[in-house]
């Protein structure tokens, strides 16, 4: 393949992103109003969800979603007067606050969490070798914006102590997760894992070529 021919379809690649990304932001409008959120305060709404046993400060939200400190304060502001967040002292540092849903937040956050599921049907079209694929290519693809520092780092299986990548003969399930014990395969690959514990950068590099060689 040519250099040219590698380039357009690396272009062809990119426009069909941001025509999914454009999709995403048009329901998550969508879908805020009728929640009487902003899509801000959505995602809040969904992270803190998903981080039900991990008390959240601040910093840790708009670091996860990717969005200024201020931008995060304001919508947090906003959640609370709504009576979706409560703040209360850190339980690891008496000087900060942290985060958790109020039970109304909760009902609230199951609605926000539904709001990509239009994707599910399109996603769920795509054959279980696809699926691995196309899974396996985002985790590289978020892995290279991580270190280019477009996004921010999120807890993902790449990066993980517990994380052995391609010890299985088993090609559906090469992998093993030494927290829980067991064998996975590329569609089990997290991005956001509550029990991720981060592994020293040069384990981090190791584990990465690791999985880079499992694929061969």
């Amino acid at each position: 393949m040519s250099a040219a021919e590698n380039e357009s379809g690396s272009l062809r690649v990119v426009v069909g992103l941001s025509k999914i990304s454009l999709a995403l932001r048009n329901q998550a409008w969508q879908q805020a109003e009728e929640l009487n959120l902003t899509p801000t305060q959505g995602q809040i709404l969904s992270f803190l969800k998903a981080r039900t046993s991990l008390p959240s400060r601040l910093t840790d939200v708009a670091e996860g979603l990717g969005v200024t400190v201020q931008t995060a304060s304001v919508a947090m502001a906003a959640l609370l007067k709504k009576g979706l967040l409560r703040k209360q002292k850190h339980p690891d540092d008496a000087r900060a606050m942290a985060l958790y849903l109020t039970t109304e937040g909760e009902k609230i956050a199951q609605l926000s969490a539904l709001w990509p599921d239009f994707l599910l049907a399109a996603v769920d079209s795509l054959s279980l070798t696809e699926q691995d694929v196309f899974l396996r290519a985002l985790v590289k693809m978020i892995r290279i914006l991580q270190e280019q520092g477009q996004i921010s780092v999120s807890r993902m299986c790449t990066t993980c102590r517990y994380f052995r990548p391609g010890v299985h003969p088993e090609p559906r399930a090469p992998h093993h997760c030494s927290y829980v014990d067991a064998a996975f395969g590329d569609r089990q690959l997290r991005f956001d894992c509550a029990e991720h514990e981060s592994a020293p950068l040069p384990v981090q590099d190791q584990l990465w070529s690791q999985f880079l060689e499992s694929a061969s």
